[in-house]
């Protein structure tokens, strides 16, 4: 069960990177060519990394960061409904969320 949810996960980061990188290029009128010739790779490869693939490497992010002289940041952070409970439980209030993974 954890894998299934580990997965899910990952491709729901991947498909957020792709669009973090789609957005990027949009704001500054490049295409996916133009990435591909800052990468030094081919056109093929850009699209292969921006297809949204659950498989998406850090190394290849970072390898887009860095032709686009860009900075990643990750961070982990606690879950909505885990957010909520504490909120709740430091306000006094009864209401309990259950937060699996």
């Amino acid at each position: 069960m954890r894998a299934d949810a580990a997965d899910a996960t990952g491709a729901r980061l991947a498909r957020q990177a792709t669009v973090e990188v789609a957005g990027v290029l949009g704001k500054r009128d490049m295409s996916r060519a133009d990435l591909a010739r800052l990468m030094d790779v081919s056109p093929g490869r850009v699209s292969q990394i921006l297809s949204g693939d659950e498989n998406l490497t850090l190394r290849s992010l970072a390898a887009v960061a860095e032709a686009l002289e860009l900075d990643i940041k990750i961070s982990f952070v606690e879950p909505k409904a885990v957010h909520q409970d504490a909120v709740a439980m430091e306000q006094g209030s009864s209401d309990v969320f259950v937060y699996t993974h």
